[in-house]
């Protein structure tokens, strides 16, 4: 199941971008999946919940996005900044 691998990786790329502390406040994780990626989109679901459940994520949650082609990628990560909504 190399769906856990790229839930892996997912959550590698996250880290790297919001560095290791602020990674209690990422809220959501986006990731475009192409039709033709290779890729079984519940399974990867299913792999990104149980990973970014735990710490350092505390609950992300995943969005897995359709796309055509073969696009597989890192789309966008929502923070929580602690502040007053605007």
């Amino acid at each position: 199941m190399h769906e856990m691998s790229l839930a892996l990786e997912v959550c590698r790329l996250a880290e790297r971008e919001v560095g290791r502390e602020a990674l209690g406040r990422v809220t959501t994780v986006a990731v475009v999946v192409g039709d033709g990626a290779g890729v079984e989109r519940d399974n990867l679901a299913f792999c990104l919940e149980t990973l970014l459940g735990i710490p350092p994520f505390r609950g992300a949650r995943p969005v897995l996005v359709a796309a055509p082609g073969e696009e597989l990628r890192l789309d966008y990560l929502e923070l929580d900044d602690g502040g007053p909504d605007d």
